[in-house]
């Protein structure tokens, strides 16, 4: 884009209309090519971006979320102030990762008046009213506590959990906020999952993989793991943090994303593999999990049943003495 065009997008946020095109030199036959070319994407009704030179390495969600807050700032321009962002598009305007949750359309609540939808837009009726607003990037929205609340009632729980784990987690909503905000909904539709997340829910764990596994592990009726456990030596040195430990049994399960090391260097890996010999020292067994062992609760329990008898089998009075009350939770 030129600079001006470049300097009005900045102002809207990141997105910009035929308008501001036509109004920085630009005709609708070289908007037409630059959609084509796939350096514009078309957002809603003659509105546009410009993606990024590095987006064709972004994941689905990362994609998926960089186009929805673009798109849901031009619905929101375009309904003058009739309504507030609300539901999950509020969630990610709030800067919380989505993971799964539907974005195929920008979620609004009106302000007065009924609701109404279409097939990219859905606006819902104010029930309850919007009270209050918060102003993020210049556009309103329905405050963090009440966004989340909005957006899980229309997810799966495991969904629903990942989102409150994240919003607890970078403030955005806390607990008695969330009890609240679940009052204001009542019984409708939905209310019970979401009661269940939120109760569920601990701003400790770090990723959208962590919380989906906690899920995992609760449903397959093991104990209430520690998260973000410090693992300390006999001489109380820190050998490491760690996403789970399942106390009692000396076990500690970690979540690793997709290509953890790819592109790196040897030497993380390495560093990696001395700290898991440093716990294995102590008595400790490590269990990786990844994404697909969310869907494959099978194999998991298996490889949990397996680490569970290892430990116990090379347990040693002088390793117990040392991983004995030797994890402090964060």
């Amino acid at each position: 884009m030129n600079r001006k065009l470049t300097t009005t997008a900045a102002a809207r946020g990141d997105w910009f209309d035929r308008e501001d095109a036509i109004a920085a030199g630009y005709s609708d036959n070289e908007i037409r090519t630059r959609l084509r070319a796939g350096r514009w994407v078309r957002l809603y009704r003659a509105s546009y971006a410009e993606l990024p030179g590095d987006h064709e390495s972004w994941t689905e969600w990362k994609r998926a979320g960089w186009l929805h807050v673009r798109t849901a700032k031009a619905v929101y321009h375009r309904l003058g102030g009739r309504a507030v962002l609300s539901h999950q598009s509020a969630v990610v305007l709030h800067g919380i990762e989505v993971s799964d949750l539907d974005l195929t359309r920008v979620h609004l609540t009106r302000l007065s008046g009924l609701g109404r939808s279409s097939g990219s837009v859905c606006q819902h009726a104010p029930r309850p009213p919007v009270l209050g607003s918060v102003e993020v990037d210049g556009v309103q929205l329905t405050a963090g506590p009440r966004a989340v609340v909005e957006a899980i009632r229309q997810a799966s729980y495991p969904i629903a959990v990942s989102v409150v784990d994240e919003a607890l987690r970078k403030g955005v909503a806390t607990a008695p906020h969330l009890a609240a905000a679940l009052e204001l909904f009542g019984y409708r539709t939905g209310i019970g999952t979401a009661i269940r997340a939120v109760q569920f829910a601990d701003g400790r764990s770090e990723s959208v993989g962590e919380s989906r596994l906690r899920v995992l592990m609760a449903d397959l009726g093991l104990p209430t793991p520690v998260l973000q456990a410090e693992i300390r030596d006999g001489d109380g040195h820190l050998v490491g943090r760690v996403d789970f430990l399942l106390a009692e049994w000396n076990v500690i399960v970690e979540f690793d994303g997709a290509l953890k090391y790819a592109g790196k260097s040897a030497r993380p890996l390495v560093e990696e593999k001395r700290r898991e010999d440093r716990l294995r020292d102590l008595g400790y067994e490590v269990v990786r999990a990844t994404w697909p062992d969310l869907t494959r609760p099978a194999d998991f329990t298996r490889r949990i049943q397996s680490a569970i008898r290892r430990a116990a089998a090379r347990r040693s009075p002088v390793a117990g003495s040392m991983t004995t009350g030797g994890f402090v939770g964060r």
